[in-house]
């Protein structure tokens, strides 16, 4: 079964890509309209899914679906389908010597396979970007929101129908690991894997991939107050990065605080009382001692750095130095996202020039790394790579290129 839809994959992958761009926008605008008037039977879907998961699961809320979701979901479809495309740009121009005419133009890759977790939003946000780009899409999402990925693609498929499209531009695989396996090894149907999601599946992705693949999603991002960090900045930047969404890739995972302003750390991490535990090395727990609660304050072991908590959770690191904080980014980080809150240029300038990450923040939280605030219009994932797509990526990232040649008879010598 899954096999057959790779086929119909392929082949739908060529009829989308000669879609007009009216016609590519008049779908996406269908089914932004489908999924309000039909948001009744998409939540009922959604409520079969969070009925097995528990409410104090982190998770829930990414898995959660509410009307003002979906309106957000159909309006974020409606800007996709305005965007201009980002299919024919030219890229590069040149008539060489001997007459031939080269043209660098960018194309779809054709079948894009995004493998994810439990965020029934990725279904539709998926489909609308890849279809922008010219690509059919086989989507393979977890166990935890199989009800509500069934539903999203049994709509949108319809919407293909009504629309005179082939409804293969979109298929769901089996919520199987088989089914993740088979899409791996999908040579000469398959142009490109996305991975969306925690490291695990990012590691098992990188590892069994016998087709292209770019890596998104895993985060073990920290945020260093230097000795010259403005504290007023540094408590909202430090609040804003930990608890906007904590289950989300861009979210803050280690604190570390030069040990010259440990006397600001309680101020630092106030507005988090109640909801963030800590997980803090000896200078800062003493530091936060009776002013924090204690219920919440714990001794930092050896995992507490360089995970990715994707919950109410955060290490505390202290340092003495921004060499220090460079090395412990290095060692820990993941290449996603670090931020940097200091009133000295020159450290915020050995902060971005060092950080070896695909965003890199001064005085900003790093809950910005998205592809809508970043201007792009959407995204499909945060690439933590550096062969190709790096950072948010949006339409202009999900597609390729190749080379128009034009002659007039020319041999080679």
């Amino acid at each position: 079964m899954v096999s057959s839809l790779f086929i119909e994959a392929k082949k739908a992958s060529r009829s989308v890509q000669l879609l007009p761009q009216e016609k590519v926008s008049a779908v996406l605008n269908a089914v932004a309209d489908a999924i309000l008037s039909e948001g009744a039977a998409l939540l009922e879907a959604n409520r079969q899914d969070l009925s097995r998961m528990d409410r104090s699961n982190p998770l829930y809320d990414r898995l959660m679906l509410d009307a003002g979701r979906l309106e957000g979901i159909a309006s974020d479809m409606r800007h996709v389908a305005a965007l201009p495309s980002p299919l024919g740009r030219v890229l590069d121009d040149r008539t060489l010597p001997n007459g031939l005419h080269l043209r660098k133009v960018s194309v779809p890759f054709g079948v894009i396979g995004v493998i994810y977790e439990a965020r029934p939003n990725v279904t539709f946000d998926v489909f609308s970007l890849c279809f922008r780009s010219g690509s059919a899409t086989l989507l393979k999402g977890g166990r935890d929101a199989e009800q509500s990925n069934l539903a999203a693609v049994a709509l949108i498929r319809r919407v293909l129908r009504e629309q005179g499209v082939d409804e293969h531009a979109v298929s769901l695989l089996p919520a199987t690991h088989e089914a993740a396996e088979e899409l791996l090894e999908a040579n000469g149907y398959v142009d490109l894997v996305i991975p969306r999601g925690g490291r695990r599946l990012i590691d098992f992705v990188r590892d069994h991939a016998k087709v292209p693949c770019i890596e998104t999603g895993a985060g073990v991002v920290n945020t260093y107050f230097d000795r010259a960090g403005d504290l007023e900045k540094g408590r909202r930047i430090v609040t804003n990065a930990k608890t906007r969404r904590v289950s989300v890739c861009n979210a803050l995972d280690c604190l570390i605080i030069h040990h010259d302003r440990l006397q600001d750390l309680p101020e630092l991490v106030s507005a988090m009382q109640g909801r963030v535990t800590l997980y803090a090395d000896d200078p800062a727990l003493e530091a936060l001692r009776g002013r924090y609660p204690a219920e919440r304050l714990f001794r930092a072991d050896a995992g507490a750095y360089g995970t990715e908590y994707m919950d109410y959770k955060m290490a505390v690191r202290t340092v003495d130095s921004l060499d220090s904080a460079l090395d412990h980014i290095a060692r820990h980080g993941s290449g996603h996202s670090e931020s940097i809150v200091t009133e000295d240029e020159a450290a915020a300038a050995r902060f971005r020039a060092e950080v070896d990450a695909a965003c890199v923040y001064v005085n900003a939280p790093t809950s910005f790394t998205d592809g809508a605030q970043f201007g792009l219009g959407a995204e499909i994932g945060i690439s933590t790579q550096k062969l190709g797509a790096r950072g948010p990526m949006g339409l202009a990232e999900i597609t390729t290129y190749k080379w128009l040649i034009d002659g007039d008879g020319q041999t080679r010598p």
